[in-house]
């Protein structure tokens, strides 16, 4: 099963970027045994539209063109909270389920849109805080590295 994130805006270079590159890359060659594959990050740019509704439908618009079809994961903190194991579970059910993808989707700056949200087949909310982009797309790709590695019975994770 393919794992990629879709994220508005570009991240420039730099320890951020270094940072999650480094994570995807561990999660690749952890996932590869798992039958996970992919782990990779496709950008969008902003959109420049005058209102905050505007601009996140047309994002909204944008993302669509980036995902596979499979899963879709809307990261957004009035989503679902849950815990590393249960994270990696939800990952390897989709997997065992025959999906062919799992696409994780981090809005722009006005965050994503709501009928876009509404139809995601999980609402994930890393904290009620709002976190910015780059430490999103961080977090979450250290989870995606947790989440191999919990499930080829690693020593990494030690939490839940």
């Amino acid at each position: 099963m393919r794992i990629s994130i879709a994220a508005v805006g570009r991240m420039k270079a730099g320890p951020e970027r270094e940072l999650v590159a480094r994570y995807l890359e561990r999660a690749a060659g952890g996932g590869k045994p798992l039958a996970l594959t992919g782990f990779e990050v496709s950008e969008t740019t902003e959109s420049r539209a005058a209102a905050a509704a505007a601009r996140k439908a047309e994002e909204a618009r944008a993302l669509s063109a980036l995902l596979p079809e499979g899963v879709r994961v809307a990261l957004d903190e009035r989503g679902r909270s849950m815990g590393s194991a249960a994270f990696a579970e939800r990952i390897a059910r989709w997997r065992d389920d025959g999906r062919p993808a799992v696409s994780f989707i981090i809005g722009g700056a006005d965050g994503l849109d709501p009928e876009f949200v509404a139809e995601a087949d999980l609402v994930l909310s890393f904290s009620p805080l709002t976190w910015p982009h780059q430490m999103v797309r961080i977090m979450l790709a250290e989870q995606l590295y947790r989440a191999t590695t919990i499930l080829a019975g690693h020593p990494y994770h030690r939490g839940d």
